[in-house]
C-alpha cells in the first residue's frame, strides 16, 4: 500500500470517529435537556431535613389571582395569573419565613427576606399562556405594586425571580 492510500484510509476513520464523538455528543445533549424539561414540572420546598415536590401543573391549577402590570423586562403590559406568595408560604411552611434560599433552573441562588407582604405574586401563566422554561418559568416571582421603582432601571427589580427551581425556608 502506497503513502497517500494509508494517509486517505487514516483520515477516513478520524472523520468517521470525530462523528461519532459528535453524534455521542448531541445525544447526550438531549437527554439532558429532556430531563431538564421533564423535571421543571415540580417545584422543591425545603424546610429544614422535609423536602417535598410539588406539581406545577397542580399551581397552575389553584392559580386564580389574575392581574395586569407593566413588566419592566419586557417594556410590556402583561395579563398575569398566579397565587399570592405571602398565602403560598403560609399554606406550605405554616408561616412566613424571615428568609426563603431560591434556586432557579439556570443555577442562579440568592437568599431574600422580607416575604411577609401581599403584593409578591408566584406568577404561573402570562397572557393567558402557561410559563415555560424559554419563557422565564415555569414560576416567577414579581410584585404587583412595585410603587415608585423606576421601570427604566432594571436594578431595582433585582428581587424579581424567574425559573423558580426550589425554595428553601430559612428560619
Amino acid at each position: 500500500m502506497n503513502e497517500r492510500a494509508a494517509g486517505r484510509r487514516a483520515f477516513s476513520w478520524c472523520k468517521a470517529f470525530t462523528m461519532w464523538r459528535l453524534h455521542c455528543f448531541i445525544l447526550a445533549l438531549l437527554a439532558c435537556s429532556s430531563a431538564a424539561l421533564a423535571n421543571s414540572q415540580a417545584i422543591t420546598l425545603i424546610n429544614g431535613q422535609k423536602s417535598i415536590e410539588l406539581s406545577v401543573a397542580e399551581l397552575r391549577k389553584s392559580a386564580s389571582l389574575e392581574f395586569s402590570l407593566y413588566d419592566p423586562y419586557q417594556a410590556a403590559d402583561v395579563e398575569m395569573r398566579g397565587i399570592p406568595f405571602r398565602d403560598f408560604l403560609i399554606e406550605h411552611f405554616g408561616s412566613v419565613p424571615s428568609a426563603l434560599y431560591f434556586t432557579a433552573w439556570d443555577d442562579y441562588a440568592v437568599s431574600l427576606s422580607g416575604w411577609d407582604d401581599p403584593d409578591w405574586i408566584l406568577v404561573t401563566h402570562e397572557n393567558n399562556q402557561p410559563l415555560t422554561l424559554r419563557g422565564r418559568g415555569p414560576l416567577r416571582l414579581v410584585e404587583r405594586d412595585y410603587a415608585d421603582r423606576d421601570t427604566e432601571n432594571l436594578r431595582e427589580f433585582n428581587d424579581w425571580l424567574w425559573m423558580i427551581r426550589s425554595i428553601e425556608a430559612k428560619w
